[in-house]
């Protein structure tokens, strides 16, 4: 079968050439896609999946929930858990906002400023898509804030400092064994103003490394590596600002990792992940870096955005057990 041309010009799989050839054709995919208003499309999925859940019994329930990935409870223990998001909120910097965020976001939130396929979101009947990564919640809160202050003054350059916890969700398949779809993520964001000679860079990605040592520090986290990207020739004096502010951290070696391939065309100017030693293995705990998301959803080229993200389950497996968790685990 020939592949489908469709109005967009997309190119269509076989999977989806499967279905829209029982159903009538591509027409039916460009009708849903661009003739039907948001809200007539949104109509029309509630009374389909209205329908569907009608025709289900409780034994089918029990077996999807049995096999679906998305819905198993986590395997962390949630005591573990709680402490490790104490760790992190109790080392967040001076200044910075603690906010609760919802579990849905816009439609394209992940997408439209964040270069993530919308095929590895899990996506709602109502416009909106399950949260897969608190940074982009808080980057449209840090935009909103500071869109309201460049209103009251063009030349605003006071920061917006957030920070949130958050389970998220993430439809792409995950090859290791016992991986879930799910899992609780923090993140940190600062928003501002490019104010010159790369101030705010120079400023912040200090202030987000020297957070995420505390935190390291507190989780009893005895030696970890803070590796840094530099993504342009402009940014190798903001590396080596960073290199010099943070050499002195104990327990902490700062290197470069100019080899890493990811990140790029998502971050720019310079990212960096954090790795740690747990129980005996090496693992990522952390991954940030500077982003271009609240220049486009301000529509100003001078705003500027740093975001951090820590594995809050892997930084669980960090901490000590309690005497509370270890009776769990042996009983």
């Amino acid at each position: 079968m020939a592949e489908y041309e469709l109005s967009e010009h997309a190119r269509v799989g076989p999977a989806l050439q499967r279905v829209l050839s029982r159903a009538g054709g591509p027409d039916l995919l460009d009708l849903l896609v661009t003739e039907l208003s948001g809200a007539d499309l949104t109509t029309l999925l509630l009374e389909v999946f209205r329908r569907r859940a009608d025709r289900l019994t409780p034994a089918e329930v029990m077996r999807r929930y049995r096999s679906d990935r998305f819905v198993g409870p986590a395997r962390i223990d949630a005591a573990a858990l709680r402490r490790a998001e104490e760790v992190l909120f109790a080392a967040l910097p001076e200044g910075c906002e603690s906010l609760v965020l919802s579990p849905l976001a816009p439609l394209a939130t992940h997408s439209a400023v964040g270069s993530v396929d919308p095929r590895k979101v899990v996506a709602t009947i109502r416009a909106s898509e399950v949260a897969a990564d608190p940074t982009n919640g808080l980057a449209l809160e840090a935009a909103h804030r500071r869109s309201a202050a460049l209103a009251a003054d063009p030349r605003s350059s006071t920061p917006v400092r957030l920070a949130a916890t958050q389970r998220v969700v993430r439809a792409q398949h995950f090859g290791a064994p016992g991986m879930l779809a799910h899992f609780q993520l923090f993140g940190m964001v600062t928003a501002g103003r490019d104010t010159g000679d790369r101030a705010f860079e120079r400023r912040h990605l200090v202030e987000h490394l020297q957070f995420a040592a505390r935190v390291l520090s507190a989780a009893g986290v005895g030696h970890a590596e803070i590796r840094l990207t530099c993504l342009d020739e402009a940014s190798i004096a903001l590396l080596e600002h960073t290199r010099a502010a943070l050499a002195a951290t104990p327990g902490v070696d700062v290197l470069d990792d100019p080899e890493r391939t990811s990140g790029r065309g998502y971050y720019t100017r310079l990212c960096y992940k954090i790795y740690a030693t747990i129980g005996g293995e090496c693992v990522e705990l952390a991954d940030g870096g500077f982003v271009e998301w609240t220049q486009q959803l301000t529509g100003s080229r001078k705003e500027r955005l740093l975001i951090s993200g820590f594995g809050v389950d892997r930084l669980a497996a960090a901490l000590p057990q309690s005497t509370g968790e270890k009776g769990r685990a042996d009983g």
